[in-house]
């Protein structure tokens, strides 16, 4: 397996029309997750990827899986809860430049996961251990399932790749600033924003947030700089890579993951750092062209055919 992961995919319930959710009659629903969305950008470019998860036994967990093992991402960790239920959240588009979440997953089959569940997982065979911050910050028994799969990826010497992803929803500021240091010093390479290190360090400045990351532990890290770019740095190099230019982004949600999935597709390439952040910049790029956290996310020829060129046809004939 190239990439596992660990992490909560829940059911997006989006409205058709702009203005405050009461009034909204019809909806869309798309599935969602920051791990799945990374995992199935992996699959799509030919990466071999696995998910650990609970849902409920419901309709909205069996949707889920449906969907993530639909677009190659292996599911054999993946859990039915009968006691609890799947997640889920709502958006609600106030105007075209803002919109909120609402999320329902307090208590979900999800928050339910535990240590034990990671007893029966085998890293061994697996190249990159992918994190989030979002995980460990659903419950106790999930940050002890987490920090249960981290010790295991460490006794194998699987390479550990954490994002904070930071949801101050879920988040104590005090408590969760320890804990996704904790885990900062626990990984190989860690892929901080800029509003992330602001949280963490108090500072939006790339190279210094990618000090306080190696500071802490961390080998190497990536600072996603959004529509400039990105600053990557190891014991070796550092250096800042130009963002990819889009026309205008449409839906900046999934970006990150999007990023995620490029980095470690280059990575697994067996790219140099500068190409590998090169190619997750142009994977961010592309996420954010399309209404939707995984429908944006291209396949291989997508991706390069983007990357050679910043005048595309509207239509490919």
């Amino acid at each position: 397996m190239d990439v596992l992961s660990i992490g909560e995919t829940m059911v997006l319930f989006s409205p058709q029309t702009s203005g405050q959710l009461r009034y909204a009659n019809d909806f869309s629903a798309r599935i969602a997750g920051a791990e799945t969305n990374t995992l199935i950008g992996l699959a799509k470019l030919g990466h071999q990827t696995s998910w650990i998860s609970r849902v409920g036994d419901d309709e909205l967990g069996a949707k889920i899986v449906s969907a993530v093992r639909g677009e190659g991402v292996d599911t054999t960790y993946v859990k039915q809860d009968k006691e609890a239920s799947t997640g889920l959240f709502l958006k609600e588009k106030t105007n075209a430049q803002t919109s909120s979440i609402f999320y329902y997953r307090k208590d979900s089959a999800a928050s339910k996961m535990t240590s034990e569940d990671m007893e029966n997982i085998d890293v061994s065979h697996t190249k990159y251990l992918y994190l989030t911050g979002i995980t460990p910050a659903l419950s106790q028994s999930c940050e002890e399932a987490v920090f249960a799969l981290l010790h295991k990826a460490k006794q194998e010497k699987v390479t550990i790749v954490f994002d904070p992803n930071i949801r101050k929803k879920l988040l104590d500021k005090t408590r969760g600033v320890e804990q996704i240091k904790r885990i900062i010093g626990l990984s190989d390479i860690v892929l901080p924003g800029k509003s992330e290190g602001d949280f963490l360090f108090d500072t939006t400045d790339a190279v210094a947030i990618s000090k306080y990351c190696r500071d802490l532990g961390a080998e190497a890290v990536v600072v996603k700089l959004g529509e400039k770019g990105a600053y990557y740095a190891n014991k070796d190099i550092s250096g800042f890579v130009d963002a990819y230019a889009v026309p205008y982004v449409v839906d900046p949600v999934g970006a990150g993951d999007g990023f995620a999935a490029g980095l470690l597709s280059g990575l697994l390439d067996g790219l140099v750092w500068e190409d590998a952040v090169k190619r997750a910049c142009a994977m961010g790029a592309l996420v954010t062209q399309v209404d939707g956290d995984i429908e944006g996310l291209p396949i291989r020829k997508q991706l390069q055919e983007f990357m050679e060129s910043n005048l595309q046809d509207d239509v490919n004939r």
